[in-house]
């Protein structure tokens, strides 16, 4: 999957989802609302489809391999998937850098050396780490979603693509150098699920939600035990109050 340009600028992109208005998954999103978590079996069905699809050209830098047992995956299939990545390290005791197998306390790099080799590879355009991609829009989840889904058979008559370019219709300017990614069966899942392409392109925000805030279910279990807190906080003053003065005319 590339992502290439996913965060775009705010003017354009204002214009094209002000007249194309973003996809919503059947359902919503599990995390949505106060009380929202996340669906932990779509959390894994996402990590597979960033895994099989996306890493061949997004690394997600903030996040360690081993943080992946928040998805669900045990030690030893942490261990096997960090030991296919090589990642550089060094210096060794003749003072060079070498390249090892990856282990679970490293991160999910991008698979290029650096930027250039990205650019060459893709005349040009680099493919962004997929880290904060959600919180790079506004309606982040939503709008992603409606990326990976909004390449149409054939673009608008009026609209001209220049050469290497893909139409999508939630794109900043329409021309998008990722091609389309998201197809029904583009992956097996392996808890059975139907992989449709609404499903795929849901599962996978699912999981670049998570890498974006990790920390999402903490935070809004620590909000609600705050609120319960200050409401019966605020009781007892209540009550308090009208004891202390109740004697008062």
């Amino acid at each position: 999957m590339l992502l290439i340009g996913a965060t775009g600028f705010s003017g354009t992109a204002q214009a094209n989802t002000a007249t194309h208005e973003l996809l919503k998954p059947e359902g919503g999103f599990s995390w949505g609302g106060v009380f929202g978590r996340y669906d932990r079996a779509a959390l894994k069905r996402g990590w597979q489809v960033y895994h099989e699809v996306c890493s061949n050209c997004h690394g997600v830098k903030l996040v360690a391999f081993r943080n992946l047992a928040a998805v669900g995956l045990t030690p030893e299939e942490i261990k096997a998937i960090a030991a296919e990545k090589e990642v550089l390290d060094g210096p060794n005791d003749e003072g060079a850098m070498f390249q090892r197998p990856a282990r679970p306390a490293d991160r999910i790099l991008s698979p290029y050396a650096n930027d250039k080799a990205a650019a060459a590879i893709h005349g040009g355009a680099v493919p962004p780490d997929l880290s904060l991609i959600v919180k790079a829009r506004a309606n982040g989840p939503n709008y992603v979603y409606s990326l990976l889904l909004g390449y149409p058979d054939a673009p608008p008559a009026d609209v001209a693509i220049p050469e290497g370019k893909m139409y999508n219709t939630y794109f900043p300017g329409y021309a998008i150098g990722m091609p389309r990614q998201v197809f029904d069966d583009v992956v097996t899942y392996a808890d059975g699920t139907k992989a449709t392409q609404e499903q795929i392109a849901k599962d996978v925000v699912t999981f670049l939600n998570w890498a974006a805030e990790p920390e999402l279910e903490a935070r809004k279990s620590l909000g609600v035990k705050v609120m319960v807190f200050l409401a019966l906080l605020t009781a007892l003053l209540f009550a308090l109050k009208r004891q202390i003065w109740k004697d008062v005319h």
